[in-house]
């Protein structure tokens, strides 16, 4: 299935030589190639701790229009400036217009509940929920069909059980014309059927099988045999 509404990010410009950004692998990739492709309805970016997952995601966001702390695009609040400028430097090119979207980000959740708790978005204060249920919350309130989605470190928030719920919530809107780019450290999450999962790393970026990824390895290896890998950690 086709990329309902981000098809390509296009980067253009020069960044400043002293910007932390050009030390970012992903940032790297943009700079030699110009642009990264999307063609699902659901795209994980995962890879290692600082290969750019979260800062990509962010730029494309804010790119996109919404808050970067968060939220949809009519979220208006900022607790503190902490996104980079990357954003400035990407063209996102479009294959329809975005009627609808959410950007979902783990670092800075507690903040976007305290905004929708002013804006009385339901009766109950989020804060009043656990992080998991305040998380499905959202979910079922702002995510619907037709939508644009950019989900970072969802899988932060949610127990097993949850993680289930978040998947096929995740498929069956995809299914309904809504684009989802999620960035991921959980070999569940991106098992998703129909995903495009792209690798981030000091090598570039490479569309692999989940199962070829050093997440659902690593997890693999434990769970087959706990107690060996238990030994090689701590003896």
């Amino acid at each position: 299935m086709q990329a309902r509404f981000v098809s390509k990010i296009l980067f253009k410009g020069e960044l400043d030589k002293y910007s932390y950004l050009n030390k970012i692998p992903v940032v790297q990739q943009l700079k030699r190639t110009g642009e990264l492709s999307f063609h699902s309805n659901i795209t994980f970016l995962v890879g290692e701790n600082g290969t750019g997952k979260s800062t990509l995601l962010e730029a494309m966001a804010v790119a996109c229009g919404f808050n970067p702390e968060g939220g949809t695009k009519n979220f208006m609040f900022s607790t503190k400036d902490t996104h980079s400028e990357l954003y400035e430097y990407l063209t996102i090119v479009r294959r329809s217009h975005v009627k609808w979207g959410y950007f979902l980000r783990a670092e800075s959740f507690y903040n976007t509940l305290s905004y929708m708790d002013e804006l009385k978005v339901q009766q109950e204060s989020f804060h009043e929920q656990s992080h998991g249920e305040s998380f499905i919350s959202i979910i079922e309130e702002k995510f619907g069909g037709e939508g644009l989605y950019f989900l970072d470190e969802a899988e932060a928030a949610l127990s097993v059980r949850h993680l289930f719920q978040l998947m096929t919530t995740i498929h069956d809107l995809a299914q309904q014309g809504s684009q989802f780019i999620i960035a991921t450290h959980s070999p569940i999450l991106m098992s998703i059927p129909g995903s495009v999962v792209l690798e981030l790393s000091d090598q570039g970026v490479r569309e692999i099988d989940y199962k070829e990824t050093e997440h659902f390895q690593m997890s693999q290896r434990f769970y087959t045999d706990p107690e060996r890998m238990l030994y090689y950690l701590f003896k």
